[in-house]
């Protein structure tokens, strides 16, 4: 073969992959939730999910997938949240029954509104989860989505997401990642329909959310090594990866230092690299394989700055923070 046909077919072999790719970014569940009407009410919604989707299952990702499309991450909002108001409740019945009139209040506005911060994505979620006979709770706690995540001490509550019961077994979802992410750079969020925070794997999804109730957490429950942990992004979550070394995100090394990764899942063959301080793509040398486990080293030094990011194939794959020794 010659070279001209080797590239060529090297290029087609790539259309052929990103063809695939985004035709499983929706499957037969989301494009007929994608051909949806608008709906006057939240009830005629959950008449027509349960009207054309019969399983826990069918139901459960049908209203991921409605919110996920249909409702915009309001990011104004949520750099300037109000102050909550003061309410002195008589008993706890009184203080439920409040509480109830604000989720409610919260549910309606992000279904009308088409626009809401996580607490509205969650509620509605769980609104119509409801409605369409499912059991679902709300589950308030911490996320890491950024850089500054990684070992970062505040240990308040910053996200909601919710569980529901799918034929005895409760899975965890994530509505509002799943219409889109925060970029940082660009200081704005990016609309992008992502399937996989619906019936994530629990060890990925506790590798990015941390419960505020033990009860919840499929962890050790230890919130300072949630907080140690890499940032890992979608993916990393998509190629199934798993990190065997270091066993921290925050890593301690001076220039000069080797560090030694170990990432499962990935070949020496696929397009693995990281990125310096000046964003350029540096290559990663010396790769080992073994069993599916891709082992390499990096040399630290100053030019690399505070962070080591990963990509795979020009996606974000998974970052860690240095510190001096």
């Amino acid at each position: 073969m010659t070279k001209k046909k080797i590239v060529f077919a090297f290029l087609l072999f790539n259309v052929v992959l990103i063809n695939s790719f985004y035709a499983q970014k929706y499957n037969a569940i989301d494009s007929i939730v994608l051909k949806y009407p608008n709906f006057g009410s939240t009830e005629k919604l959950a008449e027509r999910i349960q009207k054309d989707f019969t399983t826990e299952h069918d139901k459960a990702r049908a209203i991921y997938s409605w919110i996920a499309v249909n409702l915009e991450y309001d990011l104004k909002a949520s750099l300037n949240s109000p102050k909550q108001k003061s309410y002195t409740s008589k008993n706890e019945a009184d203080r439920l029954k409040h509480m109830q009139l604000i989720n409610e209040k919260a549910t309606q506005k992000a279904f009308r509104s088409r626009k809401a911060v996580c607490e509205g994505f969650s509620l509605l979620y769980a609104h119509l989860a409801t409605l369409s006979g499912l059991k679902c709770q709300v589950i308030t706690g911490d996320s890491k989505t950024k850089v500054s995540d990684i070992g970062r001490k505040r240990l308040g509550s910053n996200h909601a997401w919710n569980t529901v019961l799918i034929d005895g077994r409760w899975i965890l979802v994530d509505a509002t990642w799943g219409q889109g992410y925060y970029d940082e750079r660009r200081e704005a969020v990016i609309t992008e329909f992502t399937p996989i925070y619906f019936d994530t794997d629990s060890k990925y999804f506790y590798a990015k959310h941390f419960p505020d109730a033990a009860m919840y957490a499929n962890n050790t429950g230890n919130k300072e090594v949630f907080l140690n942990g890499p940032i890992i992004y979608n993916r990393f979550i998509e190629e199934k990866c798993e990190i065997l070394a270091p066993f921290s995100g925050v890593i301690q090394a001076d220039e000069g230092d080797k560090i030694t990764f170990k990432i499962k899942n990935i070949s020496r063959f696929d397009d693995l690299y990281y990125v310096g301080k000046k964003e350029e793509r540096i290559k990663i040398e010396n790769q080992k394989e073994e069993k599916g486990v891709v082992e390499f080293q990096i040399t630290y030094n100053s030019k690399l700055g505070r962070f080591i990011t990963f990509f795979l194939y020009q996606g974000a794959l998974l970052q860690f923070k240095i510190i001096p020794k």
